[in-house]
């Protein structure tokens, strides 16, 4: 009997993603319109940003593509384009001419209306005359969004300016044409026209300054590169490089891509990518990024890494997701947005009605009272409050070297109580380095070096690196090795000049027939409780004395860890060496908490002990094996040098091997929170504030309109400020 096939269903396809740039939106509300309308496709997740104006979307390509998601946009209302389709023009120029127009027309309208002895005959018709163009076109993009919005059914913050305006000229004119004995209020119309409009001027042009860090990063990068084709140098643009290219790299050029210096020595200003103002002398063999400043030697660099995986692509792209994403208390801002022009413009009817029927107030004061209450309640400065702190936040960052992942680690900073540190290459400098030669009595120290050094020179063990190393620049050419032999876990074997060398553990000795003196004893036990690894050196079976080894604890360690303190955080070291050397380092530095002999595996197990006793952890780290801890923790922090899996695990990525960046960054996602925070105080305080008195008839529409445009304003001026954070270098 036949068995019937099996069939799978295919494979999901991954989500692809793409961002797309908005136009149209005034305001918050219509983000959360357009996001609502993207998100009901299926297969599709969306943000939108209004601060940024673009949307960030993934999609499922199996189901929809980017026409699908274009036609969503454009069915609710608004334009919807790729980014590299958008001409980078000023986004305040669609307003300045409607502004000066508005400006110029409306300042005789405002005399003859405070001025009663300077109105000249037929002065109503005048200010009809001069009311009417500011109304129909310097605020026609008003009316034009809000009609587009009423044929969708929904009312935004053009919706309110335009009732408010249309509803001011209206009721004018047909009083004006009627003959009637009542107050005009051409005026009205004419100034609320030409305040919004100067709100929003200002806001285009604070936007896009909000915006500058990124922009100002991706223009970083080199147009042109030197290749090497054919033993010859050829001028070629960066998009045409590919992976395996030699680059040129004179003096005073920018690197053009990610790669490995083939040849040449220079030093590297590195401050556009770290935040670093010292130069990284490079040779061949070591690494450098795309956009950086070659600014002495001649370099030839070999490409790893073109075009949207090089270093500085995928900074930019970082900081661009975290600016498309939402904080938490802005997902609030955005629900209230969504309703509340509705409630607004319900409001108004109600005051106009309440007017009208409490009380002997006259139509005059009842339409006053209502077109107030429109004008001022725009929900603007509510949409800008969070996107323009996090986009000029995240840019210093970048400037920094700082890349935060997205809004949600703003809320973690805050929340943060205890820092658990790394050792190797976050505290330390992740380099082995002779740190104390000791030589027997009787023994010549430069010979015990040279003897040493020669054996360990043929070794690829970090320490026997170290002591090479350390050999090669104390005493230049070092020995030839023959019988050279490796013993794992003890040292190595050797002959070098005819002399029979050991070089290990001191316990390797006794296998020759020798040990260490009662003096040496003791230089071991003091250069361990240093922190150092040391090894025994004999030749000919009589010992020639110690080497000791150290990874070196950066110089800014301490001061990193002090700033740590200040900003209330418990440091806790967290390593896989013994407790010796973790204790020497941690005495270094200042760190009181040491959790030493840690393995690899169990490192996010302590972390999540250090959760279940009640703290909120944060957690730096370099290498793959503090991947699993960095996820694990509350907080994330990865150092840029370090491996690009524990970048990957990290919430905030320190591009700079300087741990004091752990320090600002902390500090800055803090301000920018609080900043958040403050931005949304404001702008909901205004408006319950200021509705009111707008009811109450306090407030006349054309200060209603003052204060709506400054309100908004006072948002992106108040983010704006971010951009003067100074690091705790430049402090």
């Amino acid at each position: 009997m036949a068995t019937p096939t099996e069939t799978k269903p295919p494979a999901a396809e991954q989500p692809q993603h793409v961002e797309l740039a908005i136009t149209g939106m005034t305001c918050s509300s219509c983000a959360a319109r357009i996001e609502k309308r993207l998100n009901k496709v299926d297969g599709v997740t969306a943000t939108v940003n209004f601060a940024s104006e673009h949307a960030a979307i993934a999609f499922d390509p199996a189901q929809v593509d980017i026409a699908d998601l274009i036609g969503a946009v454009e069915a609710a209302g608004y334009g919807a384009a790729l980014p590299e389709a958008v001409t980078d023009e000023d986004p305040a120029r669609p307003y300045r001419r409607r502004l000066v127009l508005a400006v110029a027309l409306s300042v005789p309208l405002m005399v003859f209306a405070w001025i009663v002895a300077s109105r000249p005959p037929g002065w109503e018709w005048i200010s009809f005359a001069l009311a009417t163009p500011v109304v129909f076109y310097a605020g026609w993009p008003f009316h034009r969004a809000a009609a587009a919005n009423a044929r969708h059914g929904v009312a935004t913050m053009d919706t309110l300016i335009s009732v408010g305006t249309l509803a001011a000229w209206t009721w004018s004119t047909v009083v004006l044409a009627a003959g009637m004995s009542t107050s005009v209020y051409f005026d009205t119309a004419g100034a609320i026209t030409a305040l919004i409009l100067l709100g929003r001027y200002l806001e285009a042009r604070a936007k896009r300054r909000s915006g500058e860090a990124i922009r100002t990063l991706l223009e970083l990068g080199a147009k042109e590169a030197r290749v090497l084709r054919e033993g010859a140098e050829v001028l070629v643009p960066v998009e045409e490089l590919e992976v395996g290219d030699r680059i040129v790299v004179r003096p005073g050029e920018k690197v053009a891509t990610d790669g490995v210096v083939e040849s040449g020595t220079s030093a590297i200003d590195q401050s556009m990518l770290t935040g670093e103002s010292v130069p990284v002398e490079v040779g061949p063999g070591d690494a450098v990024a795309g956009a950086t400043v070659n600014t002495s030697g001649r370099l030839v660099v070999q490409a790893t890494r073109v075009g949207a995986t090089t270093a500085l692509a995928q900074i930019a792209r970082l900081v661009a997701d975290a600016q498309a994403g939402k904080a938490p208390v802005q997902r609030l801002a955005d629900r209230v947005s969504a309703v509340f022009v509705p409630i607004v413009i319900a409001i108004s009817a109600l005051t106009l009605v309440g007017w009208l029927l409490v009380g002997d107030a006259t139509t005059t004061a009842a339409f006053t009272a209502a077109v107030a209450v429109i004008v001022i309640a725009c929900p603007c400065a509510l949409g800008l409050a969070t996107p323009t702190a996090l986009m000029v936040g995240t840019g210093r960052g970048a400037q920094l070297g700082i890349v935060i992942k997205g809004p949600e680690v703003l809320e973690h900073t805050r929340q943060v109580t205890t820092i658990v540190l790394d050792k190797t290459g976050t505290l330390t400098e992740g380099k082995m380095a002779v740190s104390a030669v000791v030589a027997a009595e009787g023994v010549d120290e430069d010979e015990l070096v040279r003897l040493a050094a020669g054996v360990e020179d043929a070794s690829e063990h970090p320490i026997a690196r170290a002591i090479a190393a350390y050999g090669r620049d104390r005493l230049g050419t070092l020995p030839a090795v023959e019988s050279f032999s490796a013993r794992a876990g003890l040292g190595v074997e050797a002959v070098v000049d005819g002399h029979a060398v050991v070089v290990g553990r001191p316990s390797l000795l006794s296998d020759w027939g020798t040990s260490l003196t009662d003096a040496l004893v003791h230089e071991v036990g003091r250069l361990q409780g240093a922190g150092s690894t040391v090894v025994a050196v004999a030749a000919d079976g009589e010992v020639k004395g110690l080497v000791a080894v150290a990874d070196r604890v950066k110089a800014t360690s301490r001061q990193a860890v002090a700033g740590l303190r200040a900003l209330g955080l418990t440091p806790v070291l967290l390593t896989g060496d013994h407790e010796a050397t973790a204790r020497a380092v941690a005495a270094e530095v200042g760190i009181d908490r040491v959790l030493a002999g840690v393995l690899p595996e169990d490192k996010a197990a302590e972390v999540a002990r250090l959760q279940e006793a009640g703290e909120v952890v944060a957690m730096v780290g370099d290498g793959v094996n503090d991947a699993p801890a960095l996820a694990q923790a509350d907080l994330g922090l990865s150092i840029g040098t370090g491996t690009d899996v524990a970048i990957e695990a990290s919430d905030i990525t320190l591009v700079a091997g300087d741990l004091r960046a752990a320090v600002d960054a902390i500090r800055l996602s803090r301000r920018t929170l609080s900043t958040i925070k403050g931005n949304l105080v404001w702008a909901f305080g205004y408006n319950v504030a200021a509705v009111p008195l707008a009811v109450a008839g306090i407030v006349n529409p054309i200060i209603a309109a003052a204060a709506m445009a400054f309100s908004s304003v006072f948002v992106v001026t108040n983010s704006l400020r971010l951009r003067r954070f100074h690091s705790t270098e430049e402090a």
